[in-house]
């Protein structure tokens, strides 16, 4: 990166918000036109999960620029080397290419960034879109509205948090907290959006939380906080590229237990590759922060095989039921892809991808049912689950 570069730069970040608005027009205007003949709650309803499954290609498509090494294609913040777009910093781009040409800043990494940076920002006014809507039935009263509107204003307090982890992964130059932050901080957006998702899907459609029979809550509940865990574990297990300190399956090093340094893996603040005391992690802390993640997986399955099995007296989860059991599979096949076959691109995505999804459909079946006793879930109605775009 030159020197002479300021890692803030905020001369594009109008350009950068009315390109956000423009991308945003999209959706907007799909919503209107597919719903304008609907009430509104049916057209807020659809935008929330409009919203929610951009959201989640955004979260794959931060994956995909992480993955490919894109995540400093502009090594400043919002912009890249002061502009809106990479065409603008045609030069600066080329000379940082011509010296480094295997670097972190390219013309094909700049690209990826941005567009990243773009689709972040058209969330960002999609989700402006959400509040001001809530906001605005609120005060026209009527009756209560859908969502509390507090709901979505905290999700865009908290989208422009995860905006601002998202400069401070390039300013501090892929610290893994931060990168990990960021991650953590993508999958509770998800969660935001589909608890509104639901909540709107079961007002617009008069549809309400399905009653489940005993002991499924606590093991939804149970799957989502290990989940979590493992979330947290697999991102830390990225964002220190740890995935090839183990290649083999279901052995490491060909070894049940190797040798691993606890201590160095799990030091939290520290740059990338190094210690706190400035050298670098060892072969035995990689593979620690590596294991410790793939035997949590072993217990985070064996839960959610357990949740599919227990789902069965709950017909009216059965959509759910069908998707946790899709993911747990996807899961088990991206990862061990990504250790026999040298942590493939595809898979990589994938492996969080799946992840992500996994949260969403968990928070789905949470929010589409309540506690209730055996008779009284296997009586309640069986489409009331389903949440249509």
């Amino acid at each position: 990166m030159d020197a002479a570069q300021p890692l803030y730069d905020l001369a594009p970040l109008v350009r950068l918000m009315l390109l956000g608005a423009v991308i945003a027009l999209g959706p907007l205007a799909w919503v209107w036109l597919r719903n304008r003949h609907h009430a509104p709650v049916r057209r807020w309803q659809a935008l929330a999960v409009l919203t929610l499954f951009l959201t989640f290609d955004l979260v794959l498509f931060g994956a995909f620029t992480r993955l490919t090494d894109s995540g400093l294609g502009c090594p400043d913040w919002p912009g890249c080397y002061g502009n809106a777009s990479p065409v603008g910093a045609h030069a600066e781009i080329s000379a940082a290419q011509q010296a480094m040409p295997t670097g972190p800043v390219t013309h094909g990494k700049a690209w990826v960034e941005m567009i990243h940076r773009y689709l972040a920002t058209g969330v960002g006014v999609l989700i402006i879109a959400l509040t001001v809507g809530a906001w605005r039935e609120r005060l026209r009263g009527g009756g209560a509205p859908a969502v509390s509107p507090w709901w979505p204003t905290f999700t865009l307090l908290w989208v422009c948090l995860q905006g601002a982890f998202g400069a401070l992964t390039v300013t501090m130059k892929l610290f893994p907290a931060i990168v990990t932050l960021h991650l953590i901080g993508g999958l509770v957006l998800l969660v935001l959006l589909c608890v509104q998702a639901v909540r709107q899907t079961q007002i617009a459609k008069g549809l309400p939380p399905v009653a489940a029979p005993h002991g499924v809550r606590a093991l939804l509940w149970l799957c989502a906080a290990l989940v979590a865990v493992q979330v947290v574990l697999g991102g830390w297990v990225s964002t220190n590229y740890a995935v090839l300190a183990c290649t083999t399956f279901p052995l490491c090093q060909d070894r049940w237990w190797p040798d691993m340094a606890f201590g160095q893996g799990f030091q939290i603040w520290r740059e990338l590759g190094l210690l706190q005391d400035g050298s670098h992690i060892s072969f035995a802390g990689l593979t620690a922060i590596h294991y410790v993640h793939r035997l949590a997986a072993y217990v985070v399955l064996l839960a959610l095989a357990a949740l599919v099995w227990r789902l069965r007296a709950a017909p009216a989860l059965r959509h759910q039921r069908r998707w946790l059991a899709l993911l747990a599979a996807l899961q088990f096949a991206t990862g061990l892809s990504n250790v026999v076959l040298d942590w493939p691109l595809v898979a990589a995505v994938l492996h969080t991808g799946g992840a992500a999804a996994l949260v969403v459909v968990l928070t789905w079946a949470l929010c589409a049912s309540r506690a209730a006793s055996a008779t009284q879930a296997s009586s309640a109605p069986s489409g009331a689950s389903r949440v249509p775009a």
